[in-house]
């Protein structure tokens, strides 16, 4: 099984070297530009279309890993034509968005139909791993609200973490392969196929999306690849907590933009304010490069412990992530406030 994996791997990353171009090139004749916004650090336009091509290669991949690798849960299947009927969601509502520039609301409605149209084909939490206490098993009731908030955050974290060159992509990819780690770790070949294709798509796109940028992936690419990392941790179970630990960084840090958002009276989706740790690492003088590679190590690490892990260890480390950020953020923030007012003074 190991030669099919390498091969699924790598034709799916020659697919993505392919079309990157082409996808960028599509953007460019057709007006599919993004123009650098208040709150972000893009300084020229760019095409966004680069996610277009992130699908394709992933459709390709998952196309031929159900001719290379034989799938002996029945049901397997059927969960995958689900994934399938929600990508196709993702992907239409992705398209009105750059097309259109969606408003938040429409945008959160197509990711709540996008999480809730596989829930008819089993792809549903119906347990949770629970530290101290074990595996817990949810009513249906309970199963579906709790699919729903995961898929749509983890689309919204991805998302919103795609705000600087090579950043989402490089995250994405480091996740999908922890997640194809443990389910190789499982003995579930067929399911890792499938994170294996997204980490393939995403390394090839960094060839273009690494600093300095030719192309970024857009609205198609950042919630194609929240959507598939949330419905890949559900795939074949127990990968919830793992993911959850190796995006937590990037979560924790969506979680406190939230709340400093809200208590400022603001929408909590309105950006333009830098409140990002990325954006305020940025202005204390750190290159893009770096904060992209120091991102990269911390997600790295803390998904190596997420498959070393297990039980109440892994959560004690996922608060120790969380205090360390909080406590990372609270800081530089007040740095950057301080600039702000001798600055000020000096001016």
């Amino acid at each position: 099984m190991t030669i099919e994996l390498a091969i699924l791997g790598i034709v799916t990353l020659i697919v993505a070297i392919g079309l990157i171009p082409l996808a960028r090139h599509l953007g460019l004749r057709t007006g599919l530009i993004d123009r650098p916004r208040t709150g972000e650090l893009q300084r020229a336009p760019i095409a966004r279309t680069g996610g277009y091509a992130i699908i394709g290669a992933f459709g390709v991949g998952a196309v031929l890993s159900l001719a290379l690798i034989p799938r002996e849960d029945p049901d397997e299947r059927l969960r995958l034509v689900g994934f399938a009927i929600g990508l196709v969601i993702v992907l239409v509502v992705a398209i009105a968005d750059d097309r259109l520039r969606l408003g938040p609301m429409p945008q959160l409605a197509g990711q709540i139909v996008a999480a809730v149209v596989p829930a008819g084909f089993g792809l549903l939490m119906f347990d949770l791993s629970v530290p101290w206490i074990g595996l817990v098993e949810l009513p249906f009731t309970i199963a579906l609200p709790v699919t729903i908030v995961w898929v749509v955050g983890m689309m919204n974290t991805v998302n919103w973490l795609d705000t600087m060159d090579g950043l989402a992509g490089g995250v994405a990819a480091i996740a999908a392969l922890v997640l194809f780690a443990r389910s190789i770790a499982l003995g579930q070949a067929s399911v890792a196929a499938l994170p294996l294709c997204v980490a393939a798509a995403c390394l090839g796109f960094l060839l273009f999306n690494f600093h300095p940028a030719r192309v970024i992936m857009g609205s198609s690419g950042s919630w194609f690849l929240g959507y598939a990392l949330a419905m890949l941790a559900i795939v074949g179970g127990a990968k919830v907590a793992t993911a959850l630990m190796v995006l937590g960084l990037p979560i924790i840090d969506t979680a406190i933009v939230i709340v400093q958002r809200v208590a400022a009276g603001r929408s909590p989706f309105k950006g333009g304010d830098s409140a990002h740790l990325v954006h305020k690492l940025a202005k204390r003088g750190w290159g893009v490069r770096q904060i992209v590679l120091v991102v990269y190590t911390a997600c790295a690490i803390v998904g190596v412990f997420g498959l070393a892990l297990s039980g109440p260890v892994k959560l004690v480390v996922f608060g120790l992530a969380l205090v360390a950020v909080t406590a990372l953020a609270v800081l530089v923030a007040f740095r950057v406030r301080s600039g702000r007012r001798e600055s000020a003074a000096n001016g």
